[in-house]
């Protein structure tokens, strides 16, 4: 059962935890996406998080080909909206047997996620000028 959220709500770790715990499992993987507060060599206030209308169906799809292609249990939710440096964007976890095909989920699903959902991030810089990065 895939769990896929795009929220503009704090993120719940444990939920998304909780969506890939079994008796099955021996390595539970989770992968916190935060907000840093620099980025290209430019100090950082905040970002804006947009996205498509159809962002929820993206990732609900990309999980469950993951699934599919792993075998494994899969979780993600990705936060929009504005968000504040330290704030979490995006919580994934992945759960296996063995830590490394763990590992290994955990990393193709955050890849896959960054490159097909269309969310597209502002960031605000101390300087007072902004840029849209992921259009």
């Amino acid at each position: 059962m895939s769990y896929a959220l795009i929220t503009e709500d704090v993120i719940d770790e444990a939920a998304v935890q909780a969506a890939v715990l079994s008796d099955t499992a021996g390595a539970v993987v989770m992968f916190h996406g935060i907000i840093r507060n620099h980025d290209g060599g430019q100090a950082v206030n905040s970002l804006d998080y947009s996205h498509h209308p159809e962002a929820q169906k993206f990732l609900e799809n990309i999980i469950a080909e993951e699934e599919t292609r792993t075998g494994l249990r899969l979780a993600a939710v990705h936060r929009v909206g504005s968000l504040s440096i330290g704030d979490a964007a995006l919580i994934a976890a992945s759960a296996a047997s063995h830590r490394k095909e763990a590992f290994e989920a955990i990393e193709n699903l955050v890849e896959r996620i960054k490159a097909e959902v269309p969310i597209w991030k502002r960031q605000h810089f101390t300087s007072g000028t902004s840029e849209w990065v992921g259009l």
